[in-house]
């Protein structure tokens, strides 16, 4: 792996850094699996695309951006709440949906912004080249959303909301309107996860349908690695895992791809995501085994001879 293919790879991770906030708010706090993301993230791109296009200033395509997705994920939620549509069928007709109103949005398949003026070219720094430009700006970004999110989820809405995740009955009794926090929490989720279709659209260059294929299980895998790598009980610390898990899982895409003996190619990048995914389920169960084998040996009283 050489020096812009591991620049890369911590680009793309952290615009997924972005979504696997957005997933943790739906997945872990509100306790709702949703599957918007997958047309939200290319809405997020879509519309920041075809503003830009049309000569609108980067950062006000992107505000608009994560607007349309905020949209998007109270629907999903205004679904399950209001309609009574549970919440996974609720997520599909979103996400089905989007694809016909992003194919509007830009009125083709994909928009070029090559030579546009995205959000990264007008922060550049001197002649200093994109490459070192794009992560830098998405790491001051992805710090400063985690801190925010941090912070609203300690305030006493936020905490509104996890009650709403972890107990809602409970939370009902205390007064608290678990509808309302549940269409709040999933604008957030897929505002975020806009956020980084907007991002992910400027960093590479233009927006394309079928560039949120896929968002929903990296963002989830993330998410996992993270939890894995670094448990706690600690909120700052787990959103931060939720971004760390979204840099390690690309440096393994980047790194399988850019292993010659393996054999991968492009188009192994699924498979590639369902074997780390799966991994990462597995192996909170294997530590669990192994740390409570010596235990149960301890415990079990030796036979008097």
């Amino acid at each position: 792996m050489n020096l812009l293919s591991a620049l890369g790879a911590i680009e793309i991770g952290l615009i997924f850094g972005l979504v696997s906030l957005g997933i943790f708010l739906s997945f872990r706090v509100l306790n709702f699996p949703d599957l918007t993301p997958d047309g939200s993230f290319t809405l997020g791109g879509a519309v920041a695309a075809i503003l830009i296009s049309k000569e609108f200033n980067p950062f006000l395509a992107t505000a608009v951006a994560i607007v349309a997705g905020a949209v998007a994920g109270w629907t999903t939620a205004y679904l399950n709440v209001r309609l009574r549509v549970m919440q996974l069928l609720a997520g599909i007709l979103v996400m089905i949906g989007l694809y016909s109103v992003n194919l509007r949005v830009m009125g083709q398949p994909n928009i070029a912004l090559i030579d546009a003026p995205t959000v990264f070219r007008v922060l550049s720094i001197g002649k200093v080249p994109l490459y070192w430009t794009q992560p830098l700006v998405l790491l001051v970004l992805v710090i400063i959303v985690k801190l925010i999110l941090d912070s609203y989820l300690a305030s006493e809405d936020g905490l509104a909301m996890r009650s709403t995740g972890v107990n809602p009955r409970m939370a009902r009794a205390q007064g608290i309107s678990t509808d309302r926090q549940t269409l709040v929490g999933m604008a957030l989720s897929n505002g975020l996860v806009a956020l980084a279709g907007a991002l992910f659209a400027q960093s590479q260059g233009g927006a394309d349908i079928s560039m949120g294929v896929g968002t929903i299980v990296a963002g989830l895998a993330a998410v996992i690695i993270g939890e894995t790598l670094l448990p706690s009980r600690y909120l700052g610390w787990v959103t931060a895992s939720c971004v760390l898990g979204a840099v390690l899982y690309r440096f393994l895409v980047v790194l399988a791809l850019n292993t010659d003996f393996l054999g991968i190619q492009a188009q192994d990048l699924n498979l590639i995501t369902s074997l780390l995914v799966a991994a990462a389920l597995v192996l909170p169960t294997i530590r669990k085994r192994l740390a409570t084998g010596p235990r149960l040996r301890k415990a079990i009283p030796k036979e008097v001879s």
